[in-house]
């Protein structure tokens, strides 16, 4: 059939070409497609791995064009070539994979000539169209894609938006996005990859030197394959960048978010992908999506919290004066809206916000609509995953900012009472996480236990509110155990110490824990250079080891002034962590805690900062690791459902897929628990993970049938 798709599509240019009738070539596309549709099966099987093997990739066994042979184009074109994967293998701004050899770019998204996709009712389906332009510009390009049809005439559809108007999410349930790069100029350290100095296994592999068996790396900065490459990252709506340019010897990413509303019907919907190059229809790229018979919760089971600054984004966006506006204000009103669209934009994600808000006079004005649910209602240009449901966490002092902390037992009763009354008083039906965050990584382990000593002793309803910390999970259970919520930060431990801490808080239902940040190999991490599968594992991970949330410490670390160099242009400068000390020949640019993309998830898109990389619109933009996240996330609802119908099989695919996390690393030597020689246990090819999530799929739906 896809022969027959791309003879239909060259007859069409020849007819013309020689002067005959020319087909309507929408029409001729549309049979070859319905055909090919037709020809494809409705089940893709799963093969069973051998023992310790993961699940192998799915590649549809369809006819791809010859090695070597361009993809055929409709009009002249200088895009070579054009394809497609599902975002999880990062394609960096240099490559020409299908120019090179076409076969090497089918994956379980691409066969070849068209995109295949399936996913359940209020889930966010994902593809990364990747157009290749390997010797002449191509100039004044345009992607479009903006409706979907099933086979009884139902739709998923999107509409035209512009300008602050793509911040309102009603009707828009396909949004493109151009993919803007950033470069690798030195390699994320420390907190990210404890361990790269003794072990290259820590470093992700497309970063890797040449290395031993022990991980002793030998070569240079040069040496590893990511040195100086361009990584895609940032998620830029697609009106804001057409037409475009995709430069000589480059390619062009152009990512797609589909929504599939929960009113959508199970079965098969199709469309076509149109691509013009100076006004010129060039190619027409098939895409099918499979709606699969279940729907995904809206609250997600892997619960998130993430930080963000309302200064910085004041800064930005309304300039550096009116980074601390004055309540009241009109100003403050617009900072409020600007920190309300960054809410809708994670709840788009399934990510949960908090920021180091500790005054309860503020909270009607900032936080009610957010944690009752009104902030994310179409009534508010909201629409997607969610609707109604609120926030589900609210952190009280972040980092150790509540105001009080210098007072007595009774200054500490007073506050914590008067928190509980403002949220009884709320009456919400999202069920909330709420709770003081006592002390940010301090081992002051005396003060933080008294502090959680006194909320349990108060006899008010103050001794409702949990307290938190972060600590790590075995010393919180040794020296703090009035603490209600130890939020941990692990890359290497003793397994058998940390699993019965853990196991001590989960049957504690007055206890919860959480854990923070990243580390390689315990789990993906937050690093631009890391593999687009990083985060994905992360929220497997979180489901596999049972932790309540996860929360990662910033998303609008736009002031870099932990490390000294001041305000980043986020848009030109992947390391926005650390400091800068110089050149590594190992490490290329390298300092204190260099970090790439650390405490940036959100890029603004106003930036009066940066003005040259300004697009003037009052939202944020998301990168590509916030979206790679929610795919893990809406992973773990796959699980959690597949669990609850058939466990033990549940069970042995997160066991396959992510075979050692967390604290199941044990320590090289544990008479020194500082040093682990370890590679990570889970693969890095998107396949093998949507094989596993196809798998899952089956068993929900079976229970249904």
């Amino acid at each position: 059939m896809k022969q027959l798709f791309i003879l239909l599509m060259l007859t069409s240019l020849l007819l013309a070409a020689c002067g005959g009738p020319t087909p309507d070539i929408e029409a001729t596309v549309q049979a070859a497609v319905a055909a090919t549709q037709a020809a494809q099966p409705t089940d893709t099987p799963v093969p069973e791995p051998a023992a310790g093997q993961a699940t192998p990739a799915q590649v549809t066994p369809l006819a791809a064009p010859a090695t070597g042979q361009p993809s055929p184009s409709l009009a002249p074109s200088n895009i070579a070539q054009v394809w497609a994967n599902e975002g999880g293998d990062k394609v960096t701004r240099d490559e020409l994979r299908a120019t090179n050899d076409p076969n090497t770019v089918l994956n379980s998204v691409w066969d070849g000539t068209s995109i295949s996709l399936f996913g359940a009712g209020n889930e966010v389906v994902s593809f990364n169209l990747v157009l290749e332009a390997p010797t002449t510009d191509a100039t004044n390009v345009d992607v479009t894609l903006t409706e979907l049809t099933g086979p009884d005439g139902d739709t998923i559809t999107t509409r035209p938006a512009s300008g602050d108007d793509l911040f309102n999410y009603v009707g828009r349930n396909i949004e493109l996005f151009y993919v803007r790069y950033l470069e690798i100029r030195g390699l994320s350290t420390d907190l990210f990859y404890a361990g790269y100095d003794y072990d290259e296994r820590h470093i992700p592999e497309r970063c890797r030197r040449p290395y031993n068996a022990d991980g002793e790396g030998t070569g240079t900065w040069e040496d590893r394959p990511c040195h100086n490459k361009f990584y895609p990252e940032i998620a830029v709506p697609l009106e804001l960048y057409s037409p475009f340019t995709v430069a000589a010897g480059t390619n062009q990413s152009v990512w797609g978010d589909i929504y599939i509303p929960k009113t959508v019907p199970a079965g098969l919907y199709t469309s076509i992908i149109a691509i013009t190059e100076d006004g010129a229809l060039t190619r027409q790229i098939p895409i099918n999506l499979r709606v699969r018979d279940f729907t995904l919760p809206d609250l997600p089971n892997a619960r998130t919290m993430l930080a963000y600054s309302p200064e910085n984004i004041n800064d930005r966006y309304l300039g550096e004066d009116n980074a601390y506006p004055v309540p009241g204000t009109a100003v403050y009103n617009q900072s409020l809206e600007l920190a309300d669209r960054h809410f809708q934009l994670a709840h788009r994600y399934k990510i949960s916000l908090i920021d180091g808000d500790a005054s309860i006079e503020q909270l009607d004005d900032a936080w009610t609509a957010r944690l009752n649910g009104e902030l994310f209602t179409p009534a508010r240009g909201y629409d997607g995953v969610g609707v109604k449901v609120g926030n589900n966490v609210y952190s009280i002092g972040t980092y150790g900012s509540w105001p009080w902390q210098d007072g007595t037992q009774e200054d500490m009763w007073i506050n914590t009472d008067a928190w509980i009354n403002w949220f009884d008083a709320q009456a919400l039906a999202t069920p909330t996480d709420y709770f003081l965050y006592l002390i940010d990584e301090s081992d002051d382990y005396p003060q933080t236990e008294q502090w959680a000593q006194w909320m349990e002793g108060n006899p008010g309803p103050g001794q409702r509110l949990m307290s938190m910390a972060t600590i790590g999970l075995p010393t919180a259970a040794a020296e703090t155990p009035s603490l209600d919520v130890p939020t941990s930060w692990n890359w290497m431990g003793l397994p058998d110490v940390w699993q019965n801490a853990a196991d001590s808080y989960a049957a504690n239902p007055d206890k919860r824990f959480y854990m923070y940040n990243s580390n390689r190999p315990g789990s993906g991490s937050f690093a631009i250079e890391d593999e687009g599968v990083a985060l994905r594992e992360l929220a497997w991970g979180q489901y596999k080891k049972g932790v309540d949330r996860w929360f990662y410490w910033e998303s609008t670390y736009y002031d870099n002034y932990q490390g000294n160099t001041g305000q980043t242009n986020v848009f030109q400068q992947a390391q926005t962590y650390g400091e800068l000390d110089g050149f590594d020949n190992v490490l290329g640019e390298t300092g204190w805690n260099y970090l790439n993309g650390d405490g940036v998830l959100f890029y603004p898109g106003t930036d009066k900062r940066f003005p040259e990389d300004s697009y003037g619109v009052m939202g944020p933009f998301a990168s590509l690791r916030l979206k790679h996240w929610r795919r893990g996330i809406q992973d773990v609802d796959y699980l959690t459902l597949a669990a609850e119908i058939a466990p033990e099989r549940t069970a042995e695919i997160v066991n396959r897929i992510i075979p050692k996390v967390l604290w199941e690393y044990s320590v090289s030597d544990p008479e020194d628990p500082t040093w682990l020689l370890a590679d990570i246990s889970w693969s890095t090819d998107p396949d093998v993970w949507e094989a596993a999530r196809a798998e899952l799929a089956d068993l929900i739906e079976s229970a249904s049938h």
